[in-house]
């Protein structure tokens, strides 16, 4: 179809397009699939624009909600204007102290569906749609648009034993939403005590070496703590470049030896029961038939006759063999080193650029939010608000986009939230059904808290082969999810979102749960041009480029709309809806809409 064919076209016309020159839409392994690829030698010559000029208002609104939210409504591009622009807005989302909770709304479907059913409850689904009402509906933005990207770098998965769990999961998400905002010392130890992660990376029952029967402890989560969740695999710089050693490889950050001490560090952890530490709450959960109903919302606790007394080291730092195991003592001594490692400003501050600004920030845009990180000017390490300001306030993320390197693609989750905020979708049901849009053929190839692995649906230094960005050094992480069915497939659904809605279907409304509200786009109808211009005032918050809009605006004239008659009034309704369906369709689909700037 015409909007397909216009990848190689129209990549050209914008910044970060201009790299990806797509060779077909493959999207398949590559060497540089780490956050270290980021680091190359092109990554030095990157710096702030040389002559950084301000955004119009409405555009800099428009742009900080694709950034901070899940998309911009008019209505919350309305908010950021009368606060004053993005840093009050800021402000005023930072203090929003409540968040909105995951387990509370599936906690009421699960009271609904037994209502109607004792035998039934709520499912994964039921976490799915209170995230989808979440992010379409929720006030708190802010606060859900960085837990959404803390779970994709502490990332648990539905796509495992989880998938049991629920409510468990719900609370996890909850667990990253209320500690958005706090310090990251307290978000990872929520991280490294939640059962859901205990069981998505097997440090729940974790136990002491036998010596008898060789049992080691196991060392999945010790890794991935370090590799994904702190410090990264190299020494890093204050701006995120790595540390050469005299062989020209880097330097890096851990050993197996570390692993393997840090590993004892996270043994005699299991569920929060009302017996323990008797043994059968640590490996079951309950003990003689007690057990807490709520064990897979609390946080693990610590089991002293399953904790390693031995000596730990790990990272230049011992812990003393202990006489009395002593599981909480042992934690607060590795989460306190990992937090105090110079690598995580740089190496979370990167991931958290990327997963709201941009693919590529410049080394200065790095190590202004690692400073922040180290420092929130009042002698703080870890304030995550410091955090989060440094990131949305810097220039790379205020100021007019230059160069090739500005922006971003958008994942499909966050393609289908700009479009369905934009246009003021609305839920019949009032619970926004969505559902799992997983299927990359059917649907977006993607939902939340559904990775395919502890390494997220795509990798921060993930550089499409093929491509001059590939040939340029630069990471494009969301490609990782772009190949032939995920393209089509989300060209589909997005015709369908539009056309007919989306979601469950309604027998008493008689459609998709989920439908859009485009009355101010069939009042201009009859203007093709106007029409155009007011969607991309809507997905882009500025016009469009020439050509593009060219293409629009010729495709919608196309579409006869007959001269009224007594008799006509449904053809004259249907070809205006098509009208204005083909603008947003043709819109949404192109490469101008998928690439944040």
């Amino acid at each position: 179809m015409a909007a397909k064919g216009r990848w190689r076209a129209t990549l050209s016309s914008v910044g970060l397009g201009a790299l990806l020159v797509l060779q077909g839409c493959g999207g398949g392994d590559t060497a540089a699939d780490d956050n270290t690829s980021l680091q190359s030698t092109q990554r030095r010559a990157l710096a702030l624009p040389t002559t950084p000029s301000a955004l119009p208002a409405y555009t800099n609104a428009h742009r900080l909600l694709n950034q901070a939210a899940f998309g911009a409504s008019q209505a919350a591009v309305d908010q950021v204007q009368a606060a004053g622009g993005p840093a009050a807005w800021i402000e005023q989302q930072l203090a929003v102290t409540t968040p909105v909770s995951t387990r509370a709304r599936w906690e009421a479907a699960d009271a609904a569906a037994k209502a109607l059913d004792p035998n039934s409850g709520a499912n994964t689904t039921d976490v799915y749609n209170a995230l989808w009402q979440q992010a379409l509906a929720g006030d708190d933005q802010l606060r859900q648009r960085v837990a959404y990207a803390l779970s994709q770098i502490f990332v648990i998965s539905f796509d495992s034993a989880l998938s049991s769990y629920p409510r468990g999961v719900a609370s996890w998400h909850d667990m990253l939403a209320e500690r958005a905002f706090g310090n990251f010392r307290n978000l990872l130890e929520g991280v490294a005590r939640h059962p859901m992660m205990g069981l998505y990376l097997s440090h729940l029952r974790n136990q002491k070496a036998d010596p008898k029967t060789g049992r080691v402890p196991d060392e999945n989560f010790a890794r991935e703590v370090m590799q994904l969740f702190t410090i990264g695999q190299v020494h890093l710089d204050s701006a995120g470049l790595p540390h050469i050693q005299r062989d020209g490889t880097p330097n890096p950050t851990y050993t197996q030896a570390d692993i393997a001490g840090l590993a004892k560090v996270f043994t005699g952890w299991s569920w929060a029961c009302p017996d323990a530490p008797q043994s059968g709450c640590f490996y079951n959960g309950s003990y003689q038939g007690r057990s807490d109903p709520d064990r897979a919302i609390k946080l693990m606790v610590g089991y002293p006759a399953f904790h390693s007394t031995e000596e730990k080291q790990f990272l230049g730092r011992t812990i003393p063999a202990q006489t009395v195991a002593d599981p909480a003592a042992s934690l607060k001594v590795a989460l306190d080193t990992l937090f105090q490692h110079a690598n995580v400003g740089p190496f979370i501050g990167r991931q958290l650029i990327q997963r709201l600004v941009t693919s590529n920030p410049s080394p200065a845009y790095v190590r202004a939010v690692a400073s922040a990180f180290d420092n929130n000017g009042s002698g703080v390490r870890g304030d995550m608000k410091a955090v989060i300001r440094a990131i949305l306030l810097h220039p790379e993320a205020r100021n007019v986009p230059t160069g090739n390197t500005a922006g971003k693609l958008r994942e499909p989750v966050l393609r289908a939230t700009a479009l369905l905020r934009a246009f003021d979708y609305r839920s019949d049901s009032g619970l926004f059904r969505l559902g799992d849009t997983s299927n990359p053929g059917t649907a977006l190839g993607q939902v939340p808290l559904k990775a395919p692995s502890v390494f997220n649906f795509y990798r921060p230094g993930y550089v499409p082969p093929g491509t001059q960005a590939a040939q340029l050094g630069l990471a494009v992480p969301e490609m990782q999810l772009m190949h032939e069915t995920s393209a089509a497939g989300y060209v589909n659904y997005t015709r369908n979102a539009i056309s007919s809605g989306l979601g469950s279907y309604s027998s008493t409304f008689g459609r998709a749960d989920v439908q859009p509200n485009f009355a101010p786009e069939l009042a201009l109808a009859d203007q093709p041009g106007a029409l155009v211009d007011q969607v991309a005032l809507k997905l882009m918050g500025a016009p469009m480029p020439a050509a593009l809009r060219t293409e629009v605006v010729t495709a919608v004239t196309a579409i006869t709309v007959p001269t009224p008659t007594s008799t006509n009034a449904t053809q004259v309704a249907n070809a205006r809806r098509n009208r204005v369906n083909a603008a947003v369709f043709l819109t949404a689909v192109s490469p101008e809409f998928q690439i944040q700037k």
